[in-house]
């Protein structure tokens, strides 16, 4: 079973027992979180696509990591001015295993 997941503003793919990284989510170590927000779910046999959600569908899974991402630099500058500025950002990151994917009957 397959699923599209909407969480962060962004898009993610989740399987059953994969692992993936989705936007910073409160919790800790071990809690379970819900993803009601499904845009589609289905198998080789059957595809359910929402408009733009799947009613009562959801997506289980177990917080596996809290963690921060390596560090990407970026440069500031404007021409003639004698301006330059270097900056770094971490961004903080959710690592869940899928453990269900529930639909509606």
């Amino acid at each position: 079973m397959i699923a599209i997941i909407k969480t962060g503003g962004k898009q993610y793919r989740a399987l059953e027992g994969e692992k993936i990284r989705v936007e910073k989510l409160p919790g800790e170590v071990g809690d379970t979180v819900t993803f009601s927000e499904v845009l589609l779910a289905g198998d080789e046999k059957a595809v359910k696509i929402g408009a733009p959600l799947i009613p009562k569908a959801s997506v289980l899974a177990k917080i596996v990591e809290q963690g921060r991402a390596e560090k990407v630099w970026g440069i500031k500058h404007k021409p003639k001015k004698r301006y330059k500025v270097k900056f770094g950002h971490r961004q903080s990151y959710t690592e869940v295993e899928v453990t269900s994917i529930a639909l509606p009957a």
